[in-house]
């Protein structure tokens, strides 16, 4: 009697036993019949092999699952105390290590230093001219004034010259920058909201460099579709990641509230505008567009696995079952809502069964690539 099976291992380890018989084959022809069932579509895994490829699972158990409206979005720089950082003489930038968009920065804290070393108008060189001359001067009328040589009047104006070149170039040899640089220093205490310049720039004196922010609050801002009007009140929080990443973004874990949801778009908008105001802890940047799954009214008993358990095959979804310690198969499911993290079963899996959650695409790949077409048993 012959039985197509289908064996197969991950990195190289081909396994020839049979899951859940321990490798024996049994004389018996209702064991046959058994085996050759239970050996359709497995793929056999040895557990260090596992381990190493970093697949984990998952015993499915329902449970609570909100109600998902999936829309569009975009990430708002909240309003507050803002001061922009301007350049106080002309040079070439260089950052200052550890301050980037998002970043806390003290008042009076240097965020940039302007290098104007080998530049033709090195203010830093002019100034250190500047004071020498005003010095020197300084100096003979201090001898001279005595003798009434320079009356008080001309040394009173010749000793305020000396004081305000010195003070201008204390302000050059204070700034720490190497070549005669001067530190741009914020003006609050805040964090980093956009930084307009990068290391390298020549920056001319005005020249706005960056904008710091006494609040690390955004605003997402979702445009939902007119079909889900009747869920409006219903809508709790949100979940949303960038076009640029995966990630998935939870304003749940970010103190995220809901601070207003329109009725009405009251421009002859299809979309419904909804705002939540969030804690900025995982450097999201204002101005990005984001795929949005507002959450709604939770929902008792419902199946779920972590988006990272599918794999999608020819426009099917499929998860990998773990039967036993060893052994994996291939399962059709049907999905429905997803709130970005996790995704509903419909149809598919049932309660207590352990569904791969992590490293899916290796069990995948390593059934495609070790098995072993046509392979048959003879008894």
């Amino acid at each position: 009697m012959k039985h197509n099976t289908l064996i197969i291992c991950a990195c190289g380890a081909l396994l020839l036993t049979a899951c859940g018989h321990g490798g024996g084959h049994s004389g018996e022809a209702d064991g046959h019949a058994a085996e050759g069932k239970e050996h359709s579509g497995e793929i056999v895994i040895d557990t260090a092999e596992a381990r190493a490829s970093g697949i984990v699972v998952e015993t499915v158990q329902p449970g609570e699952f909100s109600g998902v409206i999936p829309c569009g979005g975009k990430i708002l720089a909240a309003q507050g105390d803002e001061a922009t950082v301007t350049a106080t003489v002309a040079g070439i930038v260089r950052l200052v290590r550890g301050v980037a968009e998002g970043s806390p920065v003290g008042r009076g804290a240097a965020v940039f230093t302007i290098s104007s070393r080998n530049l033709q108008d090195d203010p830093a060189r002019q100034a250190a001219i500047a004071y020498q001359k005003a010095k020197n001067e300084y100096d003979r009328a201090a001898k001279l004034v005595g003798d009434r040589i320079v009356t008080q009047k001309e040394f009173n104006q010749i000793r305020a010259d000396y004081e305000a070149a010195k003070a201008v170039y204390d302000a050059f040899s204070q700034g720490g920058a190497a070549g005669g640089g001067v530190a741009v220093k914020s003006p609050i205490g805040g964090y980093v909201k956009t930084c307009l310049v990068k290391e390298g720039d020549y920056v001319a004196v005005g020249q706005p460099m960056m904008t710091v922010t006494q609040t690390r609050k955004l605003y997402l801002r979702a445009n939902v579709p007119e079909r889900y009007y009747a869920q409006m009140g219903a809508i709790s929080s949100a979940n949303f990641k960038t076009a640029h990443g995966d990630r998935v973004y939870s304003l749940a874990r970010m103190d995220g509230r809901l601070v207003a949801a329109g009725k009405q778009t009251g421009d002859g908008s299809p979309y419904l505008p909804v705002t939540f105001e969030f804690a900025n802890r995982a450097d999201v940047a204002p101005g990005s567009f984001v795929e949005t799954y507002l959450l709604t009214a939770p929902r008792q008993g419902v199946v779920t696995v972590p988006v990272s358990a599918l794999t999608d095959e020819q426009g099917l979804n499929f998860v990998y079952i773990q039967t036993d310690p060893t052994c994996y198969e291939r399962r059709e499911v049907t999905i429905g809502q997803t709130d970005g993290e996790r995704v509903e079963i419909k149809s598919g899996l049932k309660a207590g069964e352990k569904v791969v959650t992590e490293g899916a695409v290796q069990v995948r790949l390593a059934g495609a690539s070790t098995a072993i077409p046509g392979h048959t048993h003879n008894h």
